[in-house]
């Protein structure tokens, strides 16, 4: 999709790269990580948008055949049986652009990064104070 010479310095950057179908696609994802994430600093990091709280919450990425998702899922059974179709094989998720994407399996997943991300962010503040 796009060259390794291209470095978008931006969210906005990134997703302006892409094709206009995809750019639909990242615009409703990093809306989705904006309401369930209200607190979360948008950043680009290993040349992917990214969000970080304490930590980073959620990374993703245009592919030439799918939006991947990272990092990878574990802390809630239920949610990981119902993601399992899209795992690829290090645990990290991939959306074909053939098939619907599954927005609200997205929003399932940021609402649990988050709360992890505020117990880890809590157990730091612990071990400091």
């Amino acid at each position: 999709m796009r060259s390794i010479e291209s470095r978008p310095q931006s969210i906005d950057a990134y997703i302006a790269a892409c094709p206009p179908s995809v750019q639909v696609i990242l615009s409703k994802i990093r809306a989705i990580v904006r309401s369930a994430a209200p607190r979360a600093e948008e950043v680009m990091s290993y040349r992917m948008p990214a969000f970080r709280q304490h930590g980073i919450l959620i990374y993703f990425a245009a592919f030439n055949k799918h939006i991947g998702l990272f990092p990878p899922v574990s802390g809630d059974g239920e949610l990981e049986r119902a993601i399992a179709p899209y795992a690829g094989p290090k645990g990290n998720l991939k959306f074909p652009l053939d098939q619907p994407i599954p927005y609200d399996l997205i929003e399932r997943i940021v609402e649990l990064r988050v709360t992890q991300d505020g117990l880890q962010g809590a157990s730091k503040r612990r071990k400091r104070g």
